[in-house]
């Protein structure tokens, strides 16, 4: 059993019944993954809800965010990279992104089969307005955490990333 300080939560009581079962087994990464993963389960559920108001999905999001960092107007191939969605969601989202007036298409100049992205002033508004409520919210899943150890959490995690990206 583990070690507690308060109240056990949820990742715990997974480890601890698991523990009973694998008693050799060294449980510590149920730790760290299991959390991390429902943070990110808890995080962008929030996020969903957090959206649902404007009327896009945190996909649509994601495809608005892409444009609204970049300087110029990107591709839609652009756009997967940048999101990591696939090519046929980018185009699902886009669609509805200019159904809404919040995405415009403009085709290149030298070569008009080049179909270009960007922003409308709505999906700019919409992205002024969301983005600072997202940070916010992700803020306050932050406290009680210091300045430090914020930068060695994001160290850390920075170092499973690549581990899990296969770069490590």
């Amino acid at each position: 059993m583990s070690e507690r300080h308060e109240e056990a939560d949820v990742v715990e009581k997974v480890r601890d019944g698991w523990a009973v079962r694998y008693p050799d087994l060294d449980l510590r990464p149920v730790d760290v993954i299991g959390r991390t993963v429902r943070i990110a389960a808890l995080a962008l559920a929030r996020l969903d809800r957090d959206l649902a108001s404007s009327g896009i999905t945190r996909t649509e999001f994601d495809v608005l965010g892409a444009l609204a960092r970049s300087d110029t107007p990107l591709r839609a191939s652009e756009v997967t990279s940048v999101t990591g969605i696939s090519g046929a969601s980018t185009t699902k989202n886009v669609e509805r992104l200019v159904a809404m007036g919040l995405v415009e298409r403009h085709r290149l100049e030298r070569d008009g089969r080049v179909v270009l992205l960007s922003l409308t002033d709505e999906g700019r508004a919409l992205v002024d307005e969301q983005f600072p409520r997202r940070i916010e919210a992700e803020r306050r899943m932050l406290d009680g955490l210091d300045d430090a150890e914020i930068a060695t959490l994001t160290e850390l995690l920075r170092r499973v990333t690549r581990n899990v990206e296969g770069r490590g």
